[in-house]
């Protein structure tokens, strides 16, 4: 069995008690975070009442829905699937029978707007290629359905906008999939870094990148709007942004050469970029999807502290001058969803708003024009 599963079966935590987690981290050695996260959930074992939780529909049957998303909404406390949009009937029937899912809550592209009649479904989860996010965000809002929209927000920010327009008119909130802000690796990185427990950064190095496969949609900028930079270039931008506690002010970059040439026709292998912070401090970034990067780091004036590997869905490491994190292999996206229902029941602003969303595809168009341009391109967030 995945470790991973047999962890968040033991200490599943609930949104509301990873807040109380995150605050008690604050003050505790790192030593003790990962018995603390036991601790804590002791006191909250108990699920509540399955008719209470909000019902989310995954829009998208792909890979992430089906092995991250799904089996984390066996998970959840506060919220639960109860919907699924494919546009691939044969799988309808195993999704139904593994999630106990009826055929009123099983709907196609075609229908999707049908939706608003459903009382079953709170929450629609996009988790469509990037090409997409835009339109059918809109048309849940439309719907009058909450939205999850999966990372990069849009291929555009235009799209971006009309995104959080269509979500505030119909009075409907809005995240966006950030999952790492879930993981107490990444929330001591944030702790370290804006918290300046070893002085002030100096600098910032975030790499991550792996070899996709032949025939992936998202090579085609039809449907990605680019190459690793939206899919995996974000992840740096976010990790060099919540670990400086800032944002950057301006921005240089160059598109690393093309070894298969037919296979990114359309969109970048690979990308470095420069993010220049207030104060003079640089990260240095660098994605692709040709080889393999996955790395956080921070150098500050009395240590550094890291994470290698960094954005893996499981498996993470990090240590700093002092010895290694000892944190637990959490399932983010179980705290990611419950923290949105938690948002959605009690009125409150989500961390990871469409706004943030925004603000990422601002850096990322920015990237692609200072690589194509070859200048410093100021930033405006």
């Amino acid at each position: 069995m995945n470790p991973r599963r047999v962890f968040i079966k033991k200490v599943s935590l609930g949104a509301g008690n990873l807040m109380l987690a995150s605050s008690v981290f604050s003050f505790i050695s790192c030593d003790d975070k990962g018995k603390a996260y036991e601790e804590n959930n002791k006191k909250t074992e108990n699920m509540i009442p399955e008719e209470k939780k909000l019902g989310i529909a995954l829009v998208g049957l792909g890979d992430y829905s089906e092995n991250q998303l799904a089996p984390a909404l066996k998970e959840t406390k506060y919220c639960q699937l109860k919907g699924i949009v494919t546009g691939t009937p044969s799988k309808v029937d195993k999704w139904k029978k593994d999630y106990n899912i009826p055929d009123s809550n099983v709907y196609s592209y075609e229908n999707f707007e049908s939706i608003k009649d459903n009382k079953d479904i709170d929450i629609v989860y996009i988790v469509l290629p990037n090409a997409l996010h835009a339109e059918y965000t809109i048309k849940a809002a439309k719907a009058g359905k909450h939205v999850i929209c999966e990372k990069p927000m849009a291929v555009s920010v235009k799209e971006c906008e009309e995104m959080i327009k269509a979500c505030k008119e119909a009075n409907r909130m809005l995240a966006i999939g950030y999952r790492v802000h879930y993981d107490p690796f990444h929330k001591e990185m944030m702790r370290l870094g804006n918290d300046k427990i070893h002085g002030a950064i100096t600098s910032i190095k975030a790499e991550n990148g792996f070899k996709l496969s032949d025939n992936a949609w998202r090579a085609k900028k039809e449907l990605a709007g680019g190459g690793p930079l939206m899919d995996l270039g974000i992840y740096c931008v976010q990790g060099a942004i919540y670990t400086m506690g800032q944002n950057p002010i301006a921005v240089t970059a160059k598109e690393g050469p093309k070894t298969e040439k037919e296979k990114f026709k359309t969109v970048e292998q690979s990308i470095s970029w420069t993010l220049e912070f207030p104060g003079g401090v640089k990260a240095e970034c660098v994605t692709s999807y040709h080889d393999k990067y996955d790395l956080l780091r921070a150098d500050a004036e009395k240590g550094w502290f890291e994470l290698a590997p960094a954005y893996d869905y499981s498996g993470k490491k990090g240590k700093t001058h002092e010895g290694k994190m000892d944190f637990p292999d959490v399932y983010e996206q179980v705290f990611q969803m419950d923290d949105f229902a938690q948002n959605v029941m009690k009125n409150t602003p989500s961390k990871v708003p469409g706004e943030m969303g925004l603000r990422d595809v601002k850096i990322l168009m920015a990237i692609y024009e200072a690589a194509k341009s070859g200048k410093r391109i100021t930033l405006d967030l």
